[in-house]
């Protein structure tokens, strides 16, 4: 039964020590520390803060934890371990942070930050959904406008398309900053896997070989006004570095899925200001480990003094009335989306053939007041729009009304922002403005057209997609800016590497967040992930579904399928399907259990990973559709047990609300990604299985497929 917080049927041996609760409510963090003396090592701060620790082991296995009801006691000590801001978190949100921070007991250090740093508030200007190039496009914005100090972070570094675009910002910067004659102080960490690191993990990169063809970072003659120092990082044998950020000037912070590589990869980010920022920094600067030389200029200016410095008037300028992108017609403002459009409950039934923008879900109309006239635009017998999109981004319905405000640039006018022609936006509007013509038809281009050119980008060039044309409301967007709001609950929900190849590193906030999630849910949970296998996480499904939680899992067909045969690994995605439905589930259970295989945008089936052409990488959860859990981590074996994963926590329907709205018009994976609830396979119409799918058996040599794959991971061809 899901957890209250006052029945007591029994007493979870989860409880939050007083000794924590006072650092949870102190000052003390390592970036204060260092701030008042910068000679220290983040690692020694932390000693010199908070070591020993007595802590007190629990008597419960953390695969239990968010099972036993806890009481208003424990709830109200949570509440006191935060720094909330001006708006409380739910129940929910804390209860499922009051479970983070008991693996904090056991182990200060798993969760990756001071403790007094955990549980905070922030705003989040905006999230991307789209391809690695539109992500590191952003990057190399936010990087250009740096003042003073940049802090990226990555698994695998690749030089490649997605790289230039920020070697290309960092030559910019430096160019900028000795126009105001400045000095920029960058740190960059990645993990590359290097024999040198089994002597010492936190491997200091000499320019010599962070500048070559592996990685092609800049030279320090190319960009004089820049001080660059490089880690690469990764503890033994199978401590992964799989963490990736990017801090700018300790006032803005991305949080992102994606490596700095070129693949075909759906991915997502983050944007993060406020007090949560002072969060992510403070992880960064016990990541980095080692003496900052030169120190970071802003160790003395925490990002809780600065507020948003986003939600400026150009901000509030991206949107039209209607709550769109200024020019377009899909409505991405929460509080203007006609009613229930970005519930899930929504996507199942659109799935089924259901309603199509009407004010009720059930497809009636219940009269028109508040519509824009985008949400009363006729359809067409098969459900797709009547309305057309010219060249400069208006678009129409049949009786040549337009739906949209003009675009404040024609569409046709706005230059491609590419790692061969830079071209630099002041702010997030006119970055907004760019995307969204990137991804809307050129002369003699139909709009899925348009959205398989920029799929395709650096590396499908050509491919061809299969999906009809979507309503217009249902466009592609690429970046989906928030509307200016308060700073809402946010916690960092992490887990610390661990090289010791034994399963034994479970007990972390990471983990705690995601198990106490699906047993305290009431309604729903969402996930979407590359890959699903890990052990404990499987039964909480099952557990979820058998109580009447529906749980919709977004997973990627075939990916990375050769490393996750490899031993205790978990097995491949087609396998833990099949097992769910067929051996797992009771026939009640599985009438709220819906498994879905990634289909990309521009597609009617889901393409395995192996073809290389359309793979999805976004790591994400959505519990009860307001709180979310959004960073690094993979629901698989590797980043349950072993890799260092950052993730935040976040308690917001409105941005919960945003991303499924996102989700549905950015993939086509709940139109056509479902897998029959018999066996969990899927088949087209015809009966036939997905072309190149490894099938749910993988044969006898599948063993030996592993050992590849794990070798195509550390040359960074595999899945991260």
């Amino acid at each position: 039964m899901p957890a209250t917080l006052d029945s007591k049927p029994a007493e979870s041996p989860y409880k939050i020590s007083n000794g924590l609760c006072e650092l949870c409510q102190s000052s003390k963090s390592v970036s204060a520390a260092l701030a008042e003396d910068n000679s220290l090592t983040p690692g020694d701060a932390w000693k010199k803060l908070f070591y020993p620790f007595p802590g007190c082991n629990s008597n419960g296995d953390i695969r239990d934890i968010g099972k036993i009801p806890i009481n208003s006691e424990e709830i109200e000590k949570a509440r006191s371990c935060g720094k909330w801001g001006s708006q409380e978190p739910s129940d929910l949100f804390l209860r499922i942070y009051h479970d983070a921070l008991c693996t904090l007991d056991h182990d200060l250090q798993c969760g990756m930050v001071s403790p007094s740093l955990m549980g905070s508030s922030g705003t989040m200007p905006l999230t991307i959904i789209s391809v690695i190039p539109d992500i590191v496009r952003h990057m190399s914005n936010l990087i250009v406008r740096a003042e003073k100090e940049v802090f990226l972070a990555t698994n695998f570094w690749q030089n490649g398309v997605a790289s230039r675009y920020i070697t290309n910002a960092i030559k910019e910067l430096s160019r900028r900053a000795g126009e105001r004659r400045g000095k920029i102080v960058m740190k960059i960490i990645y993990d590359r896997g290097s024999p040198k690191q089994l002597f010492e993990p936190h491997y200091m990169v000499p320019e010599s070989e962070y500048t070559g063809k592996a990685v092609g970072l800049p030279a320090s003659h190319e960009i004089p006004n820049i001080d660059l120092q490089v880690m690469n990082y990764h503890r033994p044998l199978l401590g992964t570095f799989h963490a990736k950020y990017m801090i700018v000037d300790r006032r803005v912070a991305v949080l992102q899925s994606n490596n700095i590589q070129d693949n075909d990869n759906l991915e997502m980010m983050v944007e993060l200001e406020g007090r949560i920022v002072d969060s992510m920094y403070d992880m960064a600067l016990l990541s980095w480990h080692k003496k900052l030389e030169p120190p970071l200029p802003n160790l003395g200016s925490p990002a809780a003094a600065s507020g948003s410095g986003t939600f400026d008037p150009s901000h509030s300028s991206i949107f039209s009335e209607y709550g769109a992108i200024k020019g377009h017609a899909a409505v991405i403002d929460p509080d203007k989306l006609p009613r229930d459009v970005s519930s899930l409950e929504y996507l199942e039934l659109k799935r089924q053939g259901g309603p199509q923008y009407a004010d009720g879900i059930d497809g009636s109309t219940t009269g028109n007041a508040g519509k824009s006239p985008s949400n009363l635009q006729s359809q067409s017998q098969d459900g797709n729009a009547t309305g057309s999109r010219d060249h400069n981004g208006q678009s129409s319905h049949t009786d040549g009304t337009p739906d949209m405000e003009e675009t404040p640039i024609p569409l046709n006018q706005l230059l491609e922002h590419t790692a061969e022609d830079p071209h630099y936006d002041k702010n997030l509007a006119e970055e907004i403005q760019r995307i969204q013509a990137s991804v809307s038809p050129t002369p003699g281009e139909s709009q899925m057209q348009a959205v398989s050119r920029h799929l395709n980008h650096t590396v499908n060039k050509g491919f061809e997609g299969s999906a009809p044309e979507c309503d217009t409301r249902d466009e592609m967007t690429p970046y989906l800016p928030h509307p200016a709001h308060e700073p809402f609950p946010m916690a960092m929900v992490c887990r610390w590497p661990y090289g010791i190849p034994y399963h034994v590193s479970v007990s972390n906030p990471q983990n705690a967040a995601w198990l106490s999630a699906l047993q305290n849910a009431k309604t729903n949970v969402f996930i979407q992930t590359p890959t699903l296998n890990a052990e404990p996480l499987i039964p909480a499904i099952v557990e979820a579904c058998e109580r009447g939680v529906d749980v919709y899992c977004y997973v990627c067909l075939g990916y990375n399928d050769s490393g996750e045969m490899l031993p205790l690994q978990g097995g491949h995605n087609e396998a833990i399907a099949h097992q769910l439905y067929t051996s797992l589930l009771s026939s009640t259970g599985k009438q709220h259990f819906h498994w879905f295989w990634y289909v990309a945008k521009d597609q009617v089936i889901p393409i395995p990973a192996i073809k290389k052409r359309r793979s999805c990488h976004i790591k994400l959860l959505i519990v009860d559709e307001h709180i979310g859990v959004v960073g690094n981590g993979n629901q698989d074996t590797q980043s349950w047990f072993h890799s260092q994963e950052v993730n935040i926590m976040i308690d917001s329907a409105p941005i919960c609300k945003s991303w499924i709205g996102a989700l549905r018009r950015n993939q086509n994976t709940h139109l056509y990604g479902h897998v029959s609830p018999e066996d969990g396979i899927w088949r087209d119409k015809d009966g036939k299985e997905a072309d190149g799918a490894t099938g749910i058996d993988p044969g006898r040599f599948s063993w030996a497929k592993g050992f590849i794959g794990a070798v195509k991971r550390v040359q960074g061809l595999g899945g991260f």
